[in-house]
Order: C-alpha cells, then structure tokens, then sequence
C-alpha cells in the first residue's frame, strides 16, 4: 500500500520531462516539480514537520501551491488548506483545532488567525536561498523525522458540523492507491491529457483533482477562481487550455454550455444528484461519470458510468478496496431494492474527527463483514442496491443539505443564528433550484429586541463561508413546529416561496421597471439591473445602493445575473463588473450600453 509520494515519484521515473502543472503561461514539468517539492521538504523537516503533524497550507492557485503540497505530503506531513477567502473567526477555529506546527503562505498574504503560528513564508528570499542550497533527490524515511506510512495522516479537512462546530476530517495516505486506480479504470487519465482543478483546496475535491493528473501523468490546468466560475468563464477556461478530463458539480455543470468543450473528452459529475438533464447536455461526444462519496471516506466511494442519455442514473457501485453496505436501523443488510442507510467501508474510510473521540465513535462503527478491526462510516444518506449490483442514492436522513456541492449542516448554521443574542430559536432552509439554491432562514427573538435581518445575516457572515451564510433571514413571532413539537422545515418552506412569489407579484404590478415601493428610480438601467437582482435572488425592493452579494447572490447567481443583463440590455456585461461592484448603481454605471466589454 503505497504512500501519495511513493505514487508520485513512480509517476515521475517514467514522465519526467511531460508537463506536469499548466498555469497561465508557465508550465512545469513533472522533473521540476519533483526537484523543487524535494528540496521544499527537507526545508519542512527541519522546521519539525513529520508524520502525522498537520501543516497550515494558504497559497493561491498556481505551480507553487501543487509545490508546497507535495513538500508537505514528502516531508512526511499532513496538510490543513486555508481558504484566504473564508471569515477570520473560521480560519482562526481551524488552526486552534489542529495546532498545525507551522503555517506555509506566501509574503503578499497573511491570514488573521488570532494566534501566533510559526511561519514558513515560501517566497522570502532567505527561505529561497535556504531552499535551494537542498538536495533536489527524494527523501527517504532516514530524510525524515520518523518513517512514513500508509497509516499516517494525509490531510484534515474541515466539514460543516451538525452541532455548530466545524470539525477535521483526518484522512490518510491508506485510500490513495484505490483511488488512483479507480480513477485509471474509469477516468483513464494519462500523458498528453489535461485535467482541470476546479475545486478549492480547502475542499477534498481538489486532491482528486490533482491526484488524477499527478498521480497518472496527466498535466493539471491551473486557473484563477474568476475565471473557473460556471458559466461562460468555466466554458472559456475549458476551450483556451484544452481540458480533456474536467470534474464539476451539477450546480457548474447545469449553467455552463457543454458546446465545443472537452470534445472526445471525460467529465464527471459529483457533489450533489445528478439528474438526466445533465447527462442529455453533458453526455454526447464525451464519456460521462457519476461520483459519490464523503470527505469522509478520501474524496469518494462508487463511480458510475459512461453514462448516456436516457439511462436511469445510479451512483455505481464500489471502487476497488471500498464496500458500500445498505442497512436497517439495527445494522441489519436489506434486501436489494429496499432502501436503507449507506454505510461506506474500505481502505478509504478516514481515521476520524480530529481530536473528537465522541463524534468519531458515533459515525466510525465497526465493520460487521471486514477484518478485526476495520470499520465503517455512516454516511446519513439513504438509497438500494439494484439487483445487478447498482447503488441508487435516495436521500439524506438528517439536516445535512448540498449548496452549489459544498456540504452544509442546516444545524451549524443555526448554531450561528442562535448565538446572537437576540435571537431565541433559529431555522434555516433550502429554497430555489439547482443552480439558484442557496438557504434561507427564519428565527424568532427575545421580547424587545432590536434586531433586523441584514444584522442578522451580518452576524451569520462573521464566521461562516460565503456558502453557508443565508440569502435571507426572516424575523417571526414564533416558528411554526409540526404536531410533535419539532420544527416544520416544510412550512418554512413554503413560507420562503409564497414570500419570493409575493415579492415577483409586487415587482409585476410596478410595472415592467420593477419599480421598488421606497420611491422611483429615475435611471432606466438602475431600474433594469434592480428588477433582475430582485428576480433572481427573490429580494423585494431592490435598491441601487444595495449590494448584490448581501441580498444573498452568489458566484453562480451572479453568471446568471450576467447573462440576463447581456440579453436586457443588449451589451456584454463583463463578470468582473458584477463582482466588483459595491451597489447595484455601480454595476449598472459598469454595464451601461456602450461602456460595457469582454
């Protein structure tokens, strides 16, 4: 069972001079890569790092980010990936958790993470200097600080949390080998091949990003976030770098035009259902996979395809060293066809939470049919096995919801609400479709208390990531509760869209401006650019002073915004724009015919 850098130097002593990373103009080769990650990791060694020590990870996209992973992983480490973007409090709870022994970032970025953490800046001219006076050939155990293992940690990635915390998924090097060899037998990438990296670091899909390219000699297409949004941005990355094999969530997959892209090439979706839509648009003139699988269990477990149009879509069936067990309330097989709990078993199945024994003894179970010893994760989701061996995915069985394919616990976002002090109860939500789902949510407050929904959602923005901060907070006397006492999440519903409804209702009956009940807007793009903002987010008495992305847009809601501007007013409205902008005045001053381009 091998090690991720034993997978990649194999790779290496038969690849080296193939290009290994492409980012922008600059392509490194699988040689370079090697030599700088080498010498990068003798540098980490004598800092401290070893096995099973997580190293804090804060680089941008690019050649040099793939580099400091790969030093960490030959270093003996295990990377802890920091997201610039996310809210300090976050970032600053993730390194408190894991106590990473050293913190690896660039000089032009520096994270706020309330506690000091021994720094390794990669670009200051003293490391360089001390970098490059290493050795550039592999490390072996005796390079080390102790011997490394497949056992040993790989990575701790932090997942929402049902009870309001995030928490480390502890993955090890143990899975690696099956899932290379899953993604040989299905994906088939190899030399000559590109394979995007769409997902941010911060996620495990990323490592199966760069382990498909890396780990089969591939090269692996590096590009700016702006320029990897779905929607024509994704589709322009695709076409200009030549993408062969692309892995996307159906959210990206469902806004971006699937014409003159990977032709002859893979894509796979994974992150959330895939539907037969997706498979009719995604499907001819390219092989077409179906992943599933938690962070849990290192990227994935089961793989279905090809797949092609018209078929009944599965989530496939196990990959080589992974089982999927389907089971009752008592841990009891049903019979095929039947639904039951997916429990996922196998050399991918992670150590467990980092440092919560408690939570990892409640989801890690020992495996019933494996070795003494082993165990399965219970994932929360429900589906059947077919009888010709098939897993249908059916449902989740607790709170845990999919926005734009990140995972989110409605109840750590509830935590959130409810830790302000205003407010009594909180619940939250899914509402609008696929590409548009994004969470809303309804709290009731104390007696007399002063507090809005922007304040609210404010609070909710301090310390969770753009994707778990509710569009909407709605302010009522009591939350309605089902006939047991427990919140009714189906009437919330309903109560989000009879509220979007009634808001499409008032902007019809202003008239085709969408004029807001606050007073007219006199400038007739102003007026566009906040009736289409109102119609998609589903906000009533849009503004020119509001921003779009506290109304709640996201970056799949703003490539659609994009594009119903283009169609409105008959200009190219750049992606940027909308980006930009701090008002909707400002987008509309951006996108205004004849100073709009790209």
């Amino acid at each position: 069972m091998p090690t991720v850098p034993e997978l990649f130097e194999s790779v290496v002593a038969r690849a080296g001079d193939s290009p290994a990373v492409l980012h922008g103009d600059r392509v490194v080769t699988y040689a370079e890569l090697n030599a700088r990650a080498n010498r990068l990791a003798r540098t980490l060694v004598a800092r401290g790092v070893g096995p099973d020590t997580p190293v804090a990870v804060a680089l941008p996209k690019g050649d040099e980010l793939t580099v400091v992973l790969l030093a960490v992983l030959k270093a003996g480490g295990a990377y802890l990936p920091l997201d610039p973007q996310y809210p300090a409090r976050r970032l600053a709870h993730m390194v408190a958790d894991a106590r990473p022994v050293l913190l690896v970032r660039p000089a032009a970025l520096r994270p706020d993470l309330g506690a000091p953490v021994p720094e390794l800046v990669v670009d200051d001219p003293g490391t360089a200097r001390e970098t490059a006076a290493r050795p550039a050939h592999d490390l072996t155990d005796r390079c080390r600080n102790a011997p490394l293992t497949p056992r040993h940690l790989m990575y701790v990635i932090y997942t929402s949390g049902s009870t309001g915390t995030p928490k480390g998924v502890a993955v090890t090097h143990a899975g690696a080998a099956d899932l290379v060899a899953a993604q040989a037998a299905t994906l088939a990438p190899g030399p000559g091949d590109r394979v995007l990296q769409w997902a941010s670091i911060s996620f495990d899909a990323a490592f199966w990003d760069w382990s498909a390219a890396l780990l089969s000699g591939a090269a692996l297409v590096m590009a700016p976030a702006e320029e990897l949004l779905p929607g024509p941005p994704l589709h322009a990355t695709l076409r200009r770098h030549a993408v062969t094999h692309a892995t996307l969530p159906p959210v990206a997959l469902s806004v971006t035009d699937p014409e003159g892209v990977l032709p002859g090439g893979t894509v796979m979706s994974t992150g959330d259902a895939c539907t037969g839509a997706l498979v009719a648009r995604w499907a001819p003139g390219r092989r077409f996979f179906n992943g599933y699988g938690p962070t849990e269990t290192t990227v994935g477990s089961t793989i279905a395809g090809p797949v092609a149009p018209g078929e009944a879509i599965t989530i496939g069936t196990p990959w080589s060293g992974n089982r999927v067990l389907v089971l009752d309330e008592r841990l009891r097989p049903v019979p095929d066809g039947v639904d039951g709990e997916l429990y996922l078993a196998g050399n991918g199945v992670a150590r467990g939470y980092l440092d919560r024994p408690g939570l990892t003894a409640g989801r890690f179970l020992p495996d019933p049919a494996g070795p003494p010893g082993s165990r399965m994760y219970r994932s929360g989701d429900r589906g059947h096995r077919r009888a010709d061996g098939q897993l249908v995915f059916s449902s989740r069985g607790d709170d845990q919801v999919k926005i734009r394919g990140f995972r989110v616990e409605l109840g750590e976002v509830e935590a959130r609400l409810a830790a302000h002090p205003a407010v009594d109860v909180a619940a939250v939500t899914v509402v609008g479709d696929l590409a548009g789902a994004r969470l809303a949510a309804w709290v009731s407050t104390v007696d007399g208390a002063g507090v809005t929904g922007p304040a609210l959602r404010a609070h909710a923005a301090e310390a969770l990531p753009d994707h778990m901060v509710p569009s909407s907070v709605h302010l009522l006397p009591s939350l309605p509760v089902t006939a047991n006492g427990k919140i009714d999440r189906a009437a919330l519903r309903r109560l989000a869209e009879e509220a979007e409804r009634a808001a499409g209702e008032r902007r019809a009956e202003d008239g085709p401006a969408g004029e807001p009940a606050a007073g007219p807007v006199t400038d007739p793009v102003e007026r566009t650019v906040c009736r289409l903002v109102g119609e998609i987010l589903g906000v009533p008495d849009v503004r020119p002073d509001d921003n779009f992305f506290k109304l709640g847009g996201h970056s799949v809601l703003a490539t659609r915004l994009a594009g119903r501007l283009r169609d409105a007013l008959g200009a190219a409205v750049p992606m940027r724009a909308v980006f930009e902008s701090a008002t909707l005045a400002d987008l509309a001053a951006a996108v205004r015919p004849g100073r709009a381009s790209g």
